[in-house]
């Protein structure tokens, strides 16, 4: 059966997740990555550094992002966003969003990426020094769609 989520279902599915995907422009070129994430209801959070993606939003700040679950083919969720990235640059929002993205729960096993400093699990002595680059993403619209199989899911191997 597929269907379209709830609201509750969606910001639950923004709430739980840690890796999203934004989608972005330049006018002339499409760009889509993988970024960890926090979402606290109204903004993404999200820390990366300098290259394609942070050129393009700069050039161009609207964006897609979207989040998903996926338990396997025939049994996932996904939702779709449309928002506006916003640079932190200012040092009190700046270390609001990197508290926000340090105090998110992470699966046992975590890579590199969705760390943000050495000493993860712990609260970095300075984050404010963190260097890179932290934004946020002001959400305008949502919509989100699962799949859930009546049966179990067929495997062939």
């Amino acid at each position: 059966m597929m269907g379209h989520l709830t609201d509750d279902e969606i910001e639950n599915l923004l709430h739980t997740s840690v890796i999203g995907r934004i989608g972005c422009t330049d006018g002339k070129l499409i760009y889509i990555v993988p970024i960890s994430f926090v979402y606290d209801g109204k903004y993404v959070y999200c820390y990366t550094h300098e290259g394609l993606k942070t050129k393009m939003l700069r050039q161009n700040p609207h964006l897609c992002f979207e989040a998903e679950q996926l338990k396997d083919l025939a049994n996932w969720q996904t939702v779709i966003t449309h928002g506006t990235f916003e640079e932190l640059t200012d040092p009190v929002l700046r270390l609001d969003a990197l508290q926000k993205l340090h105090a998110r729960k992470l699966p046992v096993i975590t890579s590199q990426t969705t760390r943000l400093t050495e000493e993860w699990p712990f609260v970095a002595k300075e984050l404010s020094l963190l260097k890179g680059i932290t934004f946020r993403i002001h959400l305008h619209s949502k919509s989100g769609r699962f799949e859930k199989a009546s049966q179990p899911a067929e495997t062939f191997f």
